[in-house]
């Protein structure tokens, strides 16, 4: 196969490098410090993509990426609003701790509460992954939707910025900040993006390491815009097996969306794919610039999104209590990252954004920022199928928060508490309920494990605010 070409794999070629795979993590040695490609999505759920299980959203290149390396099965967004997921992702750090409880916006909603106009002044002292790398050599380029304050202006030692600028939400003819100038744009948003990562692929020091963020607004809404083709393909789609349910009255300012949910269905999932046919753009361009063996490519999204399961369309915003269903938190976390790490490879712990920075700070070398009282851990050694210390194991535990809204889950049980306690408050047993049908609260049965978990959940509120 042709470096560069992202054609699926055949069946010949995959054995072929799974067989490989091994020898190349026992005889290859890399000398340089690894390039990092971070792709992030915006609305993107884990259960959307083909290789968590969808058969009807057509992602043939983000399940490729997935077959050359490792899909975390349990990965979880700390917060279900794109905003404050993309700051804990970037610094590894909570809401309660960085400052960004919401989506930034010019237009915050007060009842009930959605949005916040800006960020607070101490959220620019935060130490993202780029200021790390940036202090290390690393050329860092920052590409897409940014929603983190003061979109024109470069930030946090990223040298090549383009950015959306936040009163921007169309895919068609966007207004962005390349480098701090602000230009009307001509084309698709999501190829636009794409230009500009290869552009800066291109451009870059052949001896210095890079760090790019690949952030695409794709799927969010809005759902026109996309090119004509990718309506085309899901015309005739019933989503027999997505599993919607009818409009809830929880639902807020998402009729719109609820009226038609297969209509609507259709044009998400157009996004999607046009999103995927980025993923396999960037990978063919690293292939062409002899980038492959030597960069970690990282897919994953800021949070998920419901499309009428539930009743509900959107985020975490979008009902009334806000919601901490799987699908809005549970978002795809792929790695990969040739003979280095396993392919066709997918792992059951269940872990977080908040681990990314730690991961990364691992996997370059680089040292982690000090008094930042970071929350997650790094994954490397799961990432390398490397044994973990006895006395030190991954413990199967996540957490989530979003305003008055608080989330601890397990590898069987999910506890979601709102107004420090006072409710209304939800419990879930996921092995007999992966759906979270059936709130089990206040089910007598369940007090033991109940408590346990409120605890757990009041220690790392305490921990890490």
């Amino acid at each position: 196969m042709i470096e560069g070409d992202y054609l699926p794999l055949t069946r010949r070629e995959f054995l072929l490098t799974t067989a490989a795979a091994p020898l190349l993590a026992a005889t290859k040695t890399v000398t340089a410090p690894p390039n990092i490609l971070l792709i992030v999505a915006d609305g993107l759920s884990a259960w959307m993509c083909g290789c968590y299980g969808n058969r009807e959203i057509k992602t043939p290149h983000i399940d490729r990426l997935a077959q050359g390396g490792v899909r975390f099965i349990n990965n979880f967004a700390c917060t279900p609003s794109s905003s404050p997921s993309r700051a804990t992702l970037l610094t590894g750090r909570t809401p309660m701790q960085h400052g960004i409880q919401s989506s930034i916006t010019a237009t915050p909603i007060e009842q009930p509460p959605q949005g916040q106009f800006d960020v607070p002044a101490s959220f620019h002292q935060e130490v993202m992954i780029s200021d790390l790398l940036s202090q290390q050599g690393y050329d860092a380029g920052y590409f897409g939707k940014w929603n983190l304050g003061d979109d024109r202006t470069p930030q946090h030692n990223f040298q090549s910025w383009y950015g959306m600028l936040a009163e921007t939400r169309s895919y068609e003819r966007p207004r962005m900040s390349a480098n701090g100038q602000t230009i009307e744009e001509t084309g698709y948003l999501a190829e636009l993006v794409t230009r500009h990562v290869s552009t800066f692929l291109d451009d870059r020091q052949p001896t210095r390491p890079f760090f790019a963020v690949a952030s695409y607004l794709n799927p969010h809404p809005p759902y026109e815009g996309h090119p004509a083709k990718y309506y085309e393909m899901y015309a005739n789609t019933k989503f027999d097996s997505v599993g919607w349910d009818s409009a809830s009255p929880a639902a807020l300012r998402e009729k719109e969306y609820l009226s038609d949910i297969v209509g609507n269905l259709r044009k998400a999932a157009a996004a999607i794919t046009a999103l995927d046919d980025q993923v396999g753009a960037l990978f063919m361009k690293l292939g062409q610039r002899g980038l492959r063996d030597n960069t970690i490519v990282i897919f994953t999204s800021s949070e998920g999104s419901l499309l009428g399961r539930h009743g509900l369309w959107g985020d975490g915003r979008g009902s009334e209590p806000i919601n901490m269903y799987d699908e809005v938190v549970q978002v795809p976390m792929i790695w990969n990252w040739p003979g280095r790490i396993p392919v066709e490879s997918s792992r059951p712990e269940l872990v977080s954004l908040y681990d990314v920075m730690p991961t990364i700070c691992e996997a370059t070398g680089v040292a982690l920022p000090s008094a930042r009282n970071l929350c997650g851990r790094s994954y490397l050694p799961i990432l390398t199928n490397t044994p973990l210390p006895k006395k030190n194991p991954w413990r199967n535990l996540v957490f989530g928060h979003f305003r008055d809204t608080e989330m601890v889950r397990d590898t069987r049980y999910k506890l979601v508490l709102r107004n420090n306690g006072a409710g209304p408050n939800e419990f879930y047993d996921l092995k007999a309920d992966s759906r979270e049908k059936v709130n089990q609260y206040e089910k007598p049965e369940f007090i033991t494990v109940r408590e346990r978990m409120t605890a757990e959940l009041n220690s790392w509120r305490k921990q890490y605010s």
